[in-house]
């Protein structure tokens, strides 16, 4: 068997062992899905006449702040996803797991890779179920083209993958779960600090330039412009350029961690 197959047949193993650690475990997951949807309710029900009134939606029709609200929604729903990854990699290692698969004859990457894998599906699964909430409440994207829409998940997957390599390299240099999870917390309070909620233009000077040179402002505003309509400009590349630098980190992080020997 060549090393291709082998990596393929014991990545997809590790993938399947993943993903019913996640079927016999859902309370993590509905836990963490759960924010991002009482978020969306919050803000359109509450606060959406409000929010909708500054931003010159006729103070009486949330419907503009809905459309405005999803996509830092949906990009808020991938942060808190992962932090389930980062939980579940800092379990495998404090379980002695990982140890157990670094002494059998399996290919080395595929523990991560299953990981990995498992967690984008996630996260793809969580922004679907998140965005159907949308959908229900009133949120219509009818001017994307089918390309726009190819794009807006493209963007999303790639956004999964990226915080997802960051999120299981934080899982193998936390000392415990409890520890992981913590240190993943910037993950889901990154899009609450970006233009997921209030445009840029309405931050204070002092604030602006936290929300806007993150990696998730980019992101959000070009996903509002492949399903809104609205300028992308300069954002996608940008949003691009982030999300390969941290998958990236992440992967280098992450395997320089896996293949460290135990002390």
């Amino acid at each position: 068997m060549s090393s291709l197959s082998l990596a393929v047949r014991d990545s997809s193993t590790m993938l399947r062992r993943n993903l019913l650690h996640v079927r016999r475990y859902p309370s993590l997951t509905l836990n963490l899905l759960l924010t991002p949807v009482m978020l969306l309710l919050l803000f359109v029900y509450i606060f959406g006449d409000t929010m909708s009134a500054g931003m010159g939606g006729g103070g009486a029709d949330r419907s503009d702040y809905l459309a405005y609200l999803v996509p830092g929604i949906l990009m808020l729903t991938i942060g808190g996803t992962t932090i389930g990854s980062a939980v579940s990699v800092s379990m495998d290692m404090t379980e002695g797991i990982i140890a157990r698969f670094r002494t059998m004859a399996i290919h080395r990457g595929s523990v991560l890779i299953g990981h990995v894998v498992g967690s984008v599906l996630q996260c793809v699964t969580s922004v679907v179920l998140v965005a159907a909430v949308a959908v229900a409440i009133g949120f219509r994207s009818t001017d994307a083209t089918v390309l726009e829409w190819a794009l807006a998940v493209g963007l999303l997957a790639l956004v999964s993958l990226a915080l997802t390599w960051i999120a299981v390299g934080m899982g193998l240099s936390s000392p415990n779960v409890e520890a992981a999870g913590n240190n993943a917390m910037p993950l889901m309070i990154l899009p609450l600090l970006s233009s997921a909620f209030v445009p840029l233009d309405a931050m204070p000077g002092w604030f602006r330039p936290v929300a806007e040179y993150q990696p998730f402002t980019p992101a959000i505003e070009t996903l509002r412009g492949l399903l809104l309509g609205t300028g992308i400009g300069n954002n996608g590349l940008i949003a691009v350029a982030w999300c390969l630098g941290l998958a990236l980190l992440g992967y280098f992080w992450s395997t320089a961690l896996y293949d460290r020997e135990p002390k």
